[in-house]
């Protein structure tokens, strides 16, 4: 095929009075009788291509013909346009035609190729070719690219070697559940695919390479939500001889180059850095939105003698007082808007969600007639109150405060507009538990994974009181969400050992489990620490998108599945009968009705756009 000149959407100013050879998409035809305008859409952006009657009866019957999404090659000479659009970056020039060539015709497609449309997320992904052909996704897919390449050439400067880790290996617990592959040489045994390259990484720097990346794909067997996918891509590193802020060093240059790179944004270094557990008393959460203020206030001391036993009893117990003030919140909040919320923060095991607004320099609401004369002057003292503020207070055990709270901060930030768009904003969060309760499975696990060294006084609670231990590991935070995290890993036998103990794990099902990895530290294993960053929330994030899969060409949906090519599908009884498995009739039928009914809701929405 004959050269292309240059994208469509490329097609300035700069190419006036040139004859031009371009290939795309027909976005648009409109016929105005003896006046034909094309929109040309390739994935660069848009280009209107004229076609009247001195261009000749054979190339007004062509573009007559055209519908939307054919294929063409259009040759032509830019000129200027006589009514300019300054909202299209080709919007001076119109390219007029000489020659157009239909490459491929299309039938009426499902949807339209825009960015505003209605069609359910299931059909787009049923045809997720088309939906990929929108701008918006189309700008989010190259954006993720100039991220990977900016990121290849920072390790490629700095020392980094790119080395690929295996994708069978072996199931090992890390968290979340594996998903197996059968092998059909060794029947009734199964590789994992793996949910991180953690243990290879380690061994690397076991073997002397010293600086270790990869973008690595991974892979979760877990309930999904917007922003987790059961296949995912890290930006992943070790290194040897490092300590934490060695690691953060490297990982806050490499976003600085990103930044730069992609989004022509300056980051400033170094990004700050707050405890884990000041993140938990000031915003709420262990990945804290710094966007904006509004932070938690501690009003334990304030209430801890108060005659309004709401207060003072949860405090007694153990608990705490803990508030927020909503500048401008009197007006903005309603007490059935309050009641809302507090029916909301029940689920965090909130009893109640008290407030007071201090109106007029008076304090009015619901628990403004149990506040004395010194606890009013606390409040007054501790938000510096002007009038118009609302006080939200939340009187529980710690842990229920900082999620409820956490809640608040978000949910109020956002509908007061309190959040800057197009700002990203940074944050370290270090000195983390090693240890966390998951209390659906009734047990501690490992906050960050079971590799995690422990700080001095850690590794001597392992012994006694594990679950007070603190972790060498840090969370790199954006904008509320967290990008990714690392630590400092235990390269000497005798400490892995005493954390796999304290997870549970008796010598003999350590030793079956990571037995490889226990003998390679007995062999002069360096220190060694690391980082991971999720590569799909982070172009999700710079991409300014609320789903990570506006960032992935071919994702799964919200039930891990992937209408288009209709996976997870049924295979045929010969493979399994090679793998030595047999799928119950109740699961074949179950998957087969399934699939079923995704085409039926994918069809439904193809007629609906038809009528």
């Amino acid at each position: 095929m004959e050269t292309r000149t240059d994208y469509c959407g490329n097609i300035t100013t700069k190419y006036e009075n040139q004859n031009v050879n371009l290939y795309g998409w027909v976005q648009r035809v409109r016929n105005l009788g003896n006046l034909i305008f094309i929109d040309l859409r390739d994935r660069e952006g848009i280009v209107q291509i004229v076609v009247n009657q001195d261009s000749g009866k054979e190339l007004m019957d062509i573009a007559t013909s055209l519908g939307n999404e054919y294929v063409l090659q259009v040759k032509g000479k830019v000129v200027k346009r006589s009514s300019v659009n300054p909202d299209m970056k080709t919007g001076e020039v119109e390219v007029d035609a000489s020659e157009i060539k239909v490459l491929n015709e299309a039938k009426n497609p499902p949807f339209e190729i825009k960015d505003d449309l209605n069609a359910s997320e299931q059909t787009r992904l049923k045809y997720r070719y088309l939906d990929l052909r929108r701008p918006t996704l189309q700008k989010a897919l190259i954006m993720r690219s100039k991220i990977v390449e900016s990121i290849h050439q920072f390790f490629d400067q700095n020392g980094f070697i790119n080395i690929e880790t295996p994708d069978l290996g072996k199931s090992t617990p890390e968290g979340a559940r594996d998903y197996l592959v059968p092998s059909r040489i060794y029947p009734g045994s199964f590789y994992a695919l793996p949910q991180s390259p953690q243990l290879f990484k380690q061994l690397l720097m076991g073997a002397g390479f010293d600086k270790y990346y990869q973008i690595a794909r991974c892979f979760r067997d877990e309930d999904l939500r917007g922003d987790r996918q059961p296949e995912f891509t890290q930006i992943d590193m070790e290194t040897s001889f490092l300590d934490e802020k060695g690691v953060q060093d490297i990982t806050e240059k490499m976003l600085q180059k990103v930044m730069k790179d992609v989004m022509n944004i300056d980051l400033r270094l170094p990004i700050p850095r707050i405890t884990w557990t000041d993140a938990m008393n000031r915003y709420g959460s262990d990945k804290p939105d710094t966007r904006f203020g509004m932070e938690i206030h501690d009003l334990s001391p304030i209430f801890k003698d108060s005659e309004f036993k709401v207060f003072s009893g949860a405090i007694a117990d153990g608990g705490c007082v803990k508030a927020i003030c909503v500048k401008d919140g009197a007006k903005a909040y309603s007490r059935k808007k309050i009641d809302a919320m507090q029916d909301y923060i029940k689920r965090y095991h909130a009893k109640g969600l008290a407030w007071t607004k201090f109106e007029d320099g008076k304090f009015t609401g619901p628990i403004s007639r149990f506040l004395g004369d010194d606890e009013q002057a606390g409040l007054k003292k501790e938000f510096n109150l002007t009038d118009g503020e609302l006080i939200l207070f939340v009187a529980a055990p710690w842990k229920v405060c900082c999620d409820s709270f956490d809640y608040l901060r978000r949910t109020i930030a956002k509908e007061m507009g309190l959040i800057p768009a197009h700002v990203f904003d940074f944050v370290w969060v270090v000195d983390w538990p090693l240890f966390e309760y998951d209390e659906g499975d009734d047990e501690w696990i490992a906050a960050h994974h079971p590799f995690t060294m422990p700080d001095d006084e850690g590794i001597k609670l392992l012994d006694t009181d594990p679950h007070k231990a603190h972790a060498r590991s840090y969370d790199i935070v954006m904008n509320g969400d967290e990008m990714g995290g690392g630590s400092i890993r235990i390269h000497k036998r005798w400490i892995q050992e005493k954390m796999l103990k304290a997870l549970g794990f008796s010598k003999e099902r350590a030793y079956k489990q990571f037995g490889f990895l226990l003998d390679a530290l007995d062999m002069g294993f360096p220190p060694h620490a690391g980082l991971a960053i999720g590569l799909d929330r982070f172009a999700m994030m710079l991409a300014e998108k609320d789903n990570i899969r506006d960032v992935l060409a071919f994702p799964k949906n919200s039930s891990a599945s992937e209408p288009m090519m209709h996976a997870p599908a049924p295979v045929e009884d010969l493979q399994l009968e090679e793998l030595g498995i047999e799928v119950t009739p109740k699961a074949k039928k179950g998957t087969e009705e399934y699939n079923e009914r995704l085409n039926e809701e994918a069809d439904a929405d193809v007629k609906a756009h038809e009528e």
